[in-house]
C-alpha cells in the first residue's frame, strides 16, 4: 500500500532542495532577507544528516515543513527542540496541514527523549500565537506566570 504524500513524515536529505525553496518562500513572504535556494539547499543537507536536526515534510511536492534541532539542557532529562521553522504554503493554510505536522512532532518527541519544545514567535503575529496555544505551547513562565520573551544577538564576522 502506497503512503499518502499529504501525511507528514520525517524528512530525508534527498528533500533538501524542496524545504530550501519553501524556507525562501516563508522569508520572502514576510519580508526577511534569505540567501536564497542555491545557499540554503546544500546547508540543508548537511544539517538533515546530522541527528541533532530534524525536518517533517508534508505534500509531493511539499507544502509544509517543519525544521527542529535538538540540544541538549542542564535542566530537563531529555533534549530540548527548538521548532525554527514552521510554514505551510499560503493556498493550504487552515486545511490542519500545520496541525498535523506540530502533531508529528509532539509524537516524535514523546518518543525520541525531548522533554521540553521551545519556539519564537514574532509579537504581531497574533494567528502563529493562537495556532501554537492550541497545541499546548504557552508563552507565559509556568512558574511565575510572567511573559516569556525571546533575545538575540547576531555574531558579526
Amino acid at each position: 500500500m502506497a503512503t499518502d504524500p499529504s501525511v507528514p513524515r520525517l524528512a530525508t536529505t534527498d528533500d533538501a532542495t524542496q524545504i530550501a525553496g519553501l524556507l525562501d518562500d516563508f522569508n520572502t513572504e514576510y519580508g526577511w532577507p534569505s540567501p536564497g535556494v542555491d545557499v540554503l539547499a546544500p546547508r540543508l543537507r548537511t544539517l538533515l544528516g546530522d541527528p541533532a536536526v530534524i525536518a517533517i515534510a508534508a505534500g509531493s511536492p511539499l507544502d509544509a515543513v517543519a525544521l527542529v534541532t535538538l540540544r541538549p539542557n542542564v535542566w530537563v532529562d531529555g533534549s530540548v527542540a527548538v521548532l525554527d521553522e514552521l510554514y505551510v504554503v499560503p493556498q493550504l493554510r487552515g486545511r490542519g496541514i500545520g496541525s498535523a505536522v506540530v502533531d508529528l512532532l509532539l509524537a516524535y518527541a514523546r518518543d525520541h527523549g525531548i522533554d521540553l519544545i521551545e519556539i519564537n514567535v514574532d509579537e504581531a503575529d497574533l494567528d502563529a500565537q493562537r495556532f501554537y496555544e492550541r497545541h499546548g505551547f504557552s508563552g507565559i513562565v509556568e512558574e511565575t506566570g510572567e511573559r516569556a520573551y525571546y533575545f538575540a544577538h547576531e555574531i558579526a564576522r
